[in-house]
């Protein structure tokens, strides 16, 4: 990771950085650099070689950090997913950007890169906004099928007669002749416990099924 100079304009600093990531080690960032090279010098350029499940990277949170981006500055980033493949943290890395009034330019959005006027920085806010409107609708979908796959697919289960959730075990063969040796006094429960091989709350829901199911009619 690499954290450029500060340059200041006039009393005013302005940087352009660029920020590229992919998901292991393994996995090669020049193509992401090479690109990023077209806006950004490769000094200003920060990488992470993280997941994207999240946005707690070194470099990504640098950029944020003190010494990172400010009011006026610019990130270009190859896409949106280098900033993470959540829907949700998009959204809110986006807000962040807005309210901070950095200027995020995305190379697979067009729309996202052109110039306006001085003055009409509106356009810009409109953009940006359009777009954290359509990842929240993406999101909203994405969790609604969600939703539905898992409603059907219990519905397809109970229809089949299936058991959700933990399989049931069975009781083990010697559990009637234990169980009985317990409630004589000639087991202690723990003795019981351990020739079962059970822990005690699977011990004790045991008794309680068992109890319950042999109860007389009636009672």
């Amino acid at each position: 990771m690499y954290i450029p100079l500060l340059f200041f304009y006039a009393g005013v600093r302005v940087m352009e950085y660029g920020y590229a990531r992919v998901s292991s080690t393994e996995q090669n960032l020049d193509r992401q650099i090479m690109e990023l090279k077209k806006y950004v010098a490769e000094g200003n350029i920060v990488v992470d070689k993280a997941s994207g499940k999240n946005t707690e990277r070194e470099g990504y949170q640098a950029l944020k950090g003190l010494f990172g981006l400010r009011e006026g500055d610019v990130l270009y980033v190859t896409s949106l997913d280098r900033l993470s493949r959540d829907k949700e943290d998009i959204k809110r890395e986006l807000q962040w950007f807005q309210d901070k009034k950095v200027r995020l330019k995305i190379l697979d959005l067009p729309t996202s890169l052109i110039e306006v006027p001085e003055g009409q920085a509106w356009i810009l806010e409109m953009i940006q906004n359009v777009l954290i409107e359509v990842l929240s609708s993406i999101a909203e979908q994405e969790r609604l099928t969600i939703r539905k796959r898992q409603r059907e697919g219990i519905e397809a289960a109970k229809a089949k007669g299936r058991h959700l959730g933990r399989p049931r075990l069975k009781l083990p063969e010697e559990f009637p002749a234990i169980y009985d040796r317990w409630k004589d006094g000639q087991l202690t429960a723990k003795k019981a416990m351990y020739l079962l091989g059970m822990k005690p709350s699977h011990f004790y829901r045991k008794v309680r099924e068992y109890e319950a199911g042999n109860e007389p009619k009636g009672v």
